[in-house]
This record gives C-alpha cells, sequence and structure tokens, in this order.
C-alpha cells in the first residue's frame, strides 16, 4: 500500500501532524507512507524515517501563499504523483478549498481530508467538516481516526540524533540552568515587543537563569533589540544553530519563553516547559495539548486570527499581553517544577 500526505506548510505545521503519521504508521507498517512538503522539509522528513518512507517536493501552486509557484515544474509534479500510483493522498492542508481540487489531480486511488459545507467535496464518506477552531493535533487523529486508524497518543515527537547534541555543546551553553527567549516570528504580526521580552529576559536573570537568545539568521534585527533593551548579559545564538541544534538547546533549556511559532511545538516535543504569546493566531487551534507544561497567554481580539503580515490596528493582541501577565506564567511553571 501507498500514502501521501499533502502538507506544504512551515515547522509548526508539519509538527502537529505527526500523531497523525504515527498512527498510520502504527496501523499500516507495510505500506509506504510519503510526505508531500515545500522543498525546505525535506529533511525535516528525514528526521522521521520511523513514520515516514519518502518526500516529494511540491512546487507550489496558484493562490496558495506559503510559496511563489514554480509553474514550469508543475507539469513534472502531477506527471510523478500519477507514476507514483498512490493509493491514498491525505489532504492534510488547510480547509480544503484550494487543496481539495489540488489534490483530486495526484492520480491516487482514493483521497480523504476536509471540507468546507457548500464547497467541493471529493468524497462524502473520506472527507470530513472542517472545524474552524478544532486544536490541530486533534483535528487530524479525526482524520485517521475515520478512515478505521486508532490514535496512537497526541504527543509531539522531535528525534534529536548525536550531530544535534555535538553542536549543543559546541555553543558552549551555560552550565548551570538557563532560559531560552525566541522573541521572532515569521510574520510581524505575530511578534510580542522585543521590549517586553527583554524585560521578561532581565527577570529571568535575576532568578539565577542565565538567558539564551535563539532565532533564525532573517530575526537577527528583532533578537538585537531584545538584548539591546536588556539590562543583564545574555547569549546570542541568533542564526548560529541548525533546526536540529536549536531544538537540542531548547531540550536542555529550564523554560522557553516565545511568540506562537515553531519553537513552541518543538519545546511540546521535547517536553520543555514554556510560556508561549499567542500574537493574532488562532491560540485555541495552535496551543500545545498539555496546558500544565506549557501556557499560552492570548489577549482576545475581534480581528482574531490576523490575516496581516503587518497589523494595521495598533496591535492590540499583543499589546493586550502585559510582562506581568507572562511573568505570573513562567512563576507558576517555577512553583510547579519546585
Amino acid at each position: 500500500m501507498k500514502i501521501a500526505v499533502f502538507r506544504a506548510l512551515q515547522l509548526g505545521d508539519l509538527l502537529c501532524i505527526v500523531p497523525a503519521l504515527r498512527a498510520l504508521d502504527a496501523a499500516f507498517p507495510d505500506a509506504r507512507i510519503a510526505l508531500i512538503g515545500l522543498p525546505w522539509a525535506e529533511t525535516l522528513a528525514k528526521r522521521y524515517r520511523r513514520h515516514l518512507d519518502g518526500f516529494m517536493a511540491f512546487p507550489g501552486f496558484p493562490g496558495m501563499p506559503e510559496r511563489s509557484p514554480d509553474l514550469a515544474a508543475l507539469p513534472a509534479f502531477f506527471r510523478a504523483m500519477e507514476l507514483e500510483r498512490f493509493d491514498l493522498v491525505l489532504q492534510m492542508h488547510g480547509d480544503g478549498r484550494l487543496t481539495n481540487p489540488l489534490v483530486a489531480m495526484m492520480g491516487a486511488q482514493a483521497t480523504a481530508g476536509f471540507y468546507v459545507p457548500g464547497r467541493f467535496c471529493p468524497d462524502r464518506e473520506r472527507f470530513l467538516e472542517w472545524r474552524a477552531h478544532e486544536p490541530e493535533v486533534l483535528r487530524y487523529l479525526r482524520l485517521v481516526e475515520a478512515l478505521g486508524v486508532p490514535a496512537k497518543g497526541t504527543h509531539l515527537e522531535f528525534p534529536l540524533g548525536e550531530e544535534d547534541w555535538i553542536e549543543a555543546r559546541r555553543l558552549r551553553l551555560p552550565e548551570r540552568g538557563y532560559a531560552v527567549v525566541h522573541p521572532g516570528s515569521q510574520l510581524p504580526s505575530r511578534r510580542w515587543p522585543p521590549g517586553r521580552f527583554a524585560a521578561i529576559a532581565d527577570e529571568l536573570a535575576m532568578d539565577g537563569l542565565q538567558v539564551v537568545l535563539t532565532g533564525v539568521a532573517s530575526e537577527a534585527p528583532v533578537v538585537e533589540a531584545v538584548k539591546r533593551a536588556m539590562r543583564q548579559p545574555a547569549l546570542d545564538l541568533c542564526g548560529r544553530t541548525s533546526l536540529g541544534g536549536l531544538a537540542a538547546v531548547i531540550a536542555r533549556a529550564r523554560l522557553l519563553v516565545a511568540n506562537d511559532t515553531g519553537v513552541s511545538h518543538i519545546a511540546a516535543a521535547v517536553r520543555t516547559p514554556s510560556v508561549i504569546v499567542a500574537c493574532g493566531s488562532d491560540a485555541a487551534r495552535w496551543s500545545p495539548l498539555d496546558r500544565e507544561l506549557h501556557r499560552v497567554l492570548a489577549h482576545e481580539v475581534e480581528c482574531r486570527p490576523c490575516l496581516h503580515s503587518e497589523c494595521p490596528v495598533g496591535h492590540p493582541c499583543a499589546l493586550g499581553v502585559s510582562v506581568r501577565d507572562v511573568l505570573n506564567e513562567v512563576r507558576s511553571l517555577s512553583r510547579a517544577a519546585a
């Protein structure tokens, strides 16, 4: 049997389907299961060799915002999909308004996924009604369970190899306990103000935790703004880690404080306590399921979830979460761990 999972999205999005992949692998141990994703995700897919047997790069498609479509590559992509002769393609990419017609062109014997009532539904037996605020992890477990595949837990996974631990050791992390502060996010509308991250970082330092600042290279201006606003010293690792190295850094940390972005799901996968500020995102959909280990703060506004890269109305969802709010959750986590 050959199964493909279509999920051409970013890091956190992919981590949220790992429980569904685990369930599929357990139910069909002899099947070939492939991920269809954005080209960057090929290296991530290799971490999940336990659940995935292959990867196919998706060249994008008109109307899909995740990447500019490579129109010249589309015919070859669809030919390759037809040659694969998948028994089943699972649409795990959104509510289906854009992706169901796309998946229908992949030449599989059957498809399954989600649909919005009143919009195109390829198969009434295998496609489920989309629930807007359903937790993302549970959404895709609901899909595979509807196909007769029992869940094998809701926990996330992020496999770490020896090379990841070696990289983390080379970064000369603090010997005593440290906290990771990750102030960046792909979209500015999803970022809590740098000055507030700096205030939290200073409080963590005064509590005896050394502060480690992280981010990808493109987030260097945000990390630098936090560092300039801090009164206490911090180790700046922005742009200095691979994805695996960053995950190893988070795995060794006492705490992560971050925006609602991919590192939130890494912390959930490696079971590092976290305090997450959800600016603009749908917190009910994207929050880690363990709300004791992972605390999510979201100031409710009518315009959530945000559809803008830059907030056009003064960023009330971010400004509505105070330093005191975040510090209270940090203190609560510390008491729970004591």
